[in-house]
């Protein structure tokens, strides 16, 4: 999936009468084409959609050829779903209009940006772009690159004052039926929303990341192994107990979880995550829905 290069013009098209406005506002591209990319809007209507005439280009089987309308006025910024298929949301909820705020999640099909206002938009947007260089734009958690820095730090803590260290290993159950069966836009809410759920019951002083496609990851430093073990239980029954829906569907999830264990004689810290990925597939392969240490 691409975003088409000529994108980033702001459409003078007048659908609506909209008076002068003097703000500032830009939609900035997270997840589904080419990360970081930066549309400038308004004042008056830009368009999002697949046709090669709308202000936003989105090059996507998920998007509709005229998918939505953004609005820019004096009293405010406002979006407009056009009756799309796959339908507008802005965080996470479904729209027909909706007036948009600074830092709001705007998703068009499966491609999500992040909606920017101010009289610093420029400042606003290099901060955005730092942001993504450690956290993942779909599920809004720290990305594998910010989990390699942090797990070497406390992988060297450890080793250090020879203190406990613990990793999470987490894979979502047959995520490939999901996708399969009920569509990719199905599975990015389910991988968002479970993201939630964990990020909600991590301390600060640990970190949740997403390591690839189905696959998460908790760093917890000073933890033994019976302590991750417990904390796995937990987020095994908060996740196989919530009530995951979407597009007026209920979607079952559930997910197996391997831990592993600073060890002195490991040498570096892939190791660490090497032990939670072989006993994460050894949980697999013991039925599913479960942890193993």
């Amino acid at each position: 999936m691409t975003v088409t290069d000529t994108t980033t013009r702001v459409s003078l098209r007048a659908e609506i009468d909209l008076p002068e406005h003097h703000g500032q506002e830009c939609l900035v591209l997270l997840y589904g084409g080419s990360i970081g990319k930066k549309f400038d809007l308004g004042p008056g209507v830009a368009t999002i959609g697949r046709d090669p005439y709308a202000t936003v280009v989105l090059d996507a089987d998920s998007v509709s050829r005229t998918h939505a309308r953004i609005e820019v006025g004096p009293s405010g910024t406002w979006i407009v779903d056009l009756e799309s298929t796959n339908g507008t949301f802005v965080n996470d909820e479904t729209i027909s209009k909706a007036q948009l705020s600074s830092g709001d999640l705007v998703k068009v099909g499966d491609v999500i940006f992040k909606f920017l206002a101010g009289q610093n938009i420029e400042a606003a947007y290099h901060e955005e772009i730092y942001r993504m260089t450690i956290s993942d734009g779909l599920t809004s958690v720290a990305n594998v690159r910010y989990l390699n820095q942090f797990l070497e730090r406390e992988f060297a803590r450890s080793r250090r004052h020879g203190r406990d260290l613990a990793v999470l290993m987490i894979d979502i159950d047959r995520f490939k039926l999901v996708n399969d069966k009920l569509g990719h836009l199905t599975g990015d809410y389910v991988l968002r929303e479970m993201a939630q759920l964990i990020e909600a019951r991590v301390r600060r002083e640990e970190l949740f990341a997403r390591y690839g496609g189905e696959e998460f990851v908790v760093v917890l430093p000073e933890t033994t192994r019976d302590g991750a073990i417990q904390y796995g239980e937990q987020l095994r029954e908060l996740i196989a107990g919530h009530a995951f829906r979407f597009d007026d569907a209920d979607i079952p999830v559930t997910v197996s979880i391997g831990v592993g264990v600073f060890d002195p004689n490991m040498g570096r810290p892939a190791d660490i995550l090497r032990q939670a990925d072989e006993n994460l597939y050894g949980a697999k392969r013991a039925g599913r829905n479960r942890v193993q240490g």
